[in-house]
């Protein structure tokens, strides 16, 4: 390494200023996402798998580790460190709060450390988006739109779907927690007042009256056990994972992000192939989708299920850290690193 190589500046980029970037970018961020994914696809990322901390006092709880690196034009390493608390809804808290940190790639030194729940909420729904486009390349748009689950993921992958393009007659919400779903009931009529809005008391209901379905819960097994449910082969974003028991899975055209990450971790597709003893009800992934080596007939259902790729995370943190500092948004912590001469 060179004597001139420099360290980098520390920038600390809040909530805030994350929010200041995106928001209304819906596209962009899109495109960043599918680019990562064409990265990815590519081997041209390093994405391990994910560490779980888990707490013996606290079981519904956990803390993730996501590290990956991205090359091509993103040349970034990082880490998205997300915990999961559910309790923290009942005090009115969302559920997940994270960071992310980006390091240099020629230096290894720290970068930035970005609020991370933004980005992760706002690559999820990208990534549903993004998926609901090109999977419906071989059957109609779906109308009818359902959300089985109405938290913080629910709203991001809604704003990202309108801020698309996507347009619906009719929008169900269905929720554990009936306040819940009243309340983004309202959050829907306020955006977007054009759909017909209903809150279904039960999940069949809901399943049942939506042609595009997307699971947005915290359910830690499957709770929907009858594939005659989906009778009417709709498109189903599975972005919460452990949802549908492996007889919806199996009677399905499965599109993942990663195989080898989503078929880990208790998720109904890592709960399929034990039972099923083979991972042959796996279509192909999402990349196999973008480049045409895959495609999805429009009489079965299709479920994609994304297991959330910490190389998307970097991705658009990259994204939005080169944004912020184009626009002069970025804040340098000065002497953040201090002992930067070997023999002092």
């Amino acid at each position: 390494m060179s004597e001139r190589t420099a360290v980098p500046g520390f920038s600390v980029v809040s909530g805030a200023l994350v929010h200041r970037v995106l928001d209304g970018a819906h596209k962009d961020v899109v495109r960043v996402v599918e680019a990562a994914y064409r990265l990815h696809g590519a081997g041209e990322t390093v994405n391990p798998p994910s560490y779980f901390l888990r707490f013996p006092d606290r079981p519904s709880a956990r803390i993730i580790a996501l590290p990956a690196a991205v090359g091509g034009e993103v040349r970034t390493d990082g880490l998205k460190w997300v915990s999961s608390f559910p309790e923290n809804v009942v005090a009115g808290l969302p559920r997940a709060s994270a960071v992310l940190i980006l390091n240099d790639h020629d230096t290894g030194y720290p970068m930035a450390c970005l609020e991370g729940s933004i980005i992760s909420a706002a690559r999820t729904a990208a990534s549903a988006a993004l998926a609901a486009d090109r999977l419906c390349a071989q059957r109609p748009r779906p109308t009818r739109i359902g959300f089985f689950g109405a938290g913080l993921i629910a709203r991001y992958v809604h704003a990202y779907l309108v801020g698309t393009g996507w347009h619906f007659d009719d929008a169900g919400v269905h929720d554990l927690s009936p306040g819940h779903a009243d309340a983004f009931a309202e959050y829907l009529h306020g955006v977007d007042p054009e759909p017909r809005i209903t809150v279904y008391p039960t999940p069949q209901e809901l399943v049942r009256a939506a042609d595009l379905i997307v699971f947005a819960t915290v359910a830690g097994s499957p709770h929907v056990m009858d594939p005659r449910w989906f009778a009417h082969h709709p498109l189903v974003l599975h972005v919460s994972l452990r949802d549908l028991a492996p007889a919806v899975i199996l009677d399905a055209v499965n599109i993942v992000d990663d195989v080898d990450h989503c078929l880990r971790a208790g998720t109904s597709l890592d709960l399929t192939a034990r039972q099923a003893g083979h991972r042959e009800f796996v279509a192909g992934t999402l990349y196999d989708v973008l480049i045409g080596q895959t495609r999805v007939p429009a009489n079965r259902t299709v479920v994609f299920s994304p297991f959330g790729l910490g190389v998307l995370d970097v991705a658009l943190g990259r994204y939005v850290y080169d944004t912020a500092r184009e626009k002069d948004w970025l804040s340098v912590v000065d002497d953040f690193f201090f002992e930067l001469r070997r023999y002092g």
